[in-house]
């Protein structure tokens, strides 16, 4: 934490094997006095992809879709969309440009942090790129993917997808410090840590690795980061706006990949979707069907701007483990959950399991 500048972090591990372990670090603000609490509310960022993919699983095995579907039969004006699969969307293969990435968004995230975005207004930011490839084709992040998805979710459930969280997955696990918030809205539940972030959107487009200059003055206390603890977080959407605290995340990581949340047969069809995200790299992490493979543990990771986290469960040796902290990235580009997870990963190991970079939903 000292090295990356993080003001507040929660860890929590769970095994019947090594015991149960958890802690806090750091204040809620910056400079204060008021120490992180481990039921703090945090924006958990790309790990709500996972609930949005499990939604449309429980759907596909309501037979309300299939996985083989175009979502052109949902959205009929995705460019290419008659041959882009419910599949694709969810393993990242789709090629669809990551509004995300975009100049326009970044630039409205910066001069308008407060506005609420509609996902059409997204999708459009999306749909004036040309694709990344053709459907199938490999592998690209791309948050245009989930977003797509939320509209499946209310188009085949007709009620708002923040109804069919709290229906499917919230009630169901206890979930109750877990929320998928309206998109007007920018609040946190109580009590919560404020979020910070380095430099502003259009600076880390590119790249989170601040200038050799900017990273000595951050070292030096001269370079601040800017609260950005209400922000509006509804660019992320269903791709991650989502809200929650370490228990919870625990308790749902492990019913995500220790099952509960769908039939067998499917849930045993999404741990074996995992894809290599870097073919020539064996060590690169996995991805299929809304879910993340990190070295031993399934789950995923989440950046939005302020909050970083990471959520994993090993199905073999039944361990679970949380992490979050309240910086975004650190001034050398780290995204600082994932060096805290990966040090927790390295304890229970005995080495350093793959760990992917940041995914997450931020831009």
């Amino acid at each position: 934490m000292h090295e990356l500048l993080v003001p507040g972090a929660a860890v929590v591990v769970r095994s019947s094997e090594l015991g149960d372990w958890s802690t806090t670090f750091g204040t809620r603000a910056r400079g204060g006095r008021e120490r992180v609490a481990l039921g703090d509310h945090v924006r958990i960022g790309s790990n709500t992809k996972t609930m949005t993919g499990t939604v449309i699983l429980q759907l596909v095995g309501e037979r309300k879709l299939s996985l083989d579907d175009p979502i052109a039969r949902f959205r009929p004006e995705v460019p290419n969309g008659a041959n882009i699969t419910i599949t694709e969307l969810l393993d990242m293969r789709s090629g669809l440009y990551n509004y995300s990435e975009s100049l326009e968004l970044n630039q409205a995230l910066d001069t308008t942090p407060q506005r609420v975005f509609a996902p059409d207004e997204l999708l459009a930011m999306a749909y004036k790129h040309p694709p990344y490839f053709a459907p199938g084709a490999g592998y690209h992040y791309s948050n245009t993917n989930t977003v797509l998805l939320g509209l499946v979710i209310e188009k085949l459930t007709g009620n708002r997808v923040e109804d069919e969280f709290r229906k499917r997955i919230f009630n169901p696990l206890g979930l109750k410090d877990t929320t998928f918030p309206a998109r007007s809205s920018n609040a946190i539940l109580d009590p919560h840590p404020n979020g910070y972030m380095f430099g502003s959107n259009v600076e880390t487009l590119a790249t989170q690795t601040l200038p050799p200059e900017q990273q000595a003055r951050a070292r030096a206390g001269t370079l601040q980061p800017a609260d950005v603890t209400n922000d509006n977080p509804s660019w992320g959407w269903t791709a991650g706006a989502g809200i929650s605290n370490a228990p919870d995340l625990a308790r749902y990581v492990q019913a995500l990949v220790g099952g509960g949340l769908l039939d067998a047969p499917l849930q045993a069809q999404r741990l074996a979707s995992m894809q290599p995200t870097e073919p020539s790299n064996p060590a690169s992490a996995s991805y299929g069907l809304g879910l993340a493979k990190l070295g031993p543990m399934y789950g995923h990771t989440g950046e939005l701007p302020g909050f970083n986290s990471f959520m994993g469960y090993d199905p073999a040796r039944k361990i679970t483990l949380v992490v979050w902290t309240s910086l975004s990235a650190a001034p050398d580009g780290q995204p600082p959950a994932i060096a805290l997870a990966r040090a927790v990963l390295a304890r229970l190991y005995g080495a350093n399991p793959a760990t992917p970079s940041p995914s997450g939903a931020t831009p």
